[in-house]
């Protein structure tokens, strides 16, 4: 509900279990904004992995755009490959920082940039074949 960007509907359990599942690799990246100002440190400390519930996450791929120091915000892009239940929010509450605006800009190597808010199209065959 607090999530745009990409969403892949499907009713076919193997097509899910390959994007879903953190052995395939499946990546999904996100572009966050955050309260407060992010340093390096913190962002060191995503790539790593940090503890969130009962798990430490597998390292995520980490990249600041944009610092605005006026607004005391921070925007990240976030690629990892595993999609726990509220991952990128957990994760960056673990460095102290309240995610404002999380969106999904890929899934699967598939970028949304391009489709509307609110609207949606079929994967070609080609990407279905890249993510088999």
């Amino acid at each position: 509900m607090y999530t745009s960007g990409a969403l892949i509907l499907t009713n076919d359990g193997d097509f899910v279990y390959k994007v879903t599942h953190p052995k395939h690799n499946i990546e999904k990246t996100y572009t966050v904004t955050l309260k407060g100002i992010v340093t390096k440190e913190e962002v060191e400390e995503l790539q790593k992995g940090v503890k969130i519930d009962d798990y430490i996450t597998k390292p995520a791929k980490v990249k600041i755009l944009k610092i605005d120091e006026d607004k005391n915000q921070s925007r990240l892009e976030i690629t990892i490959h595993e999609g726990k239940n509220r991952q990128v929010r957990k994760m960056c509450e673990t460095v102290n920082h309240k995610v404002l605006a999380l969106h999904r800009s890929k899934f699967a190597g598939i970028n949304v940039k391009d489709i509307p808010l609110g609207k949606w199209r079929y994967l070609s065959n080609d990407e279905v074949n890249k993510i088999l």
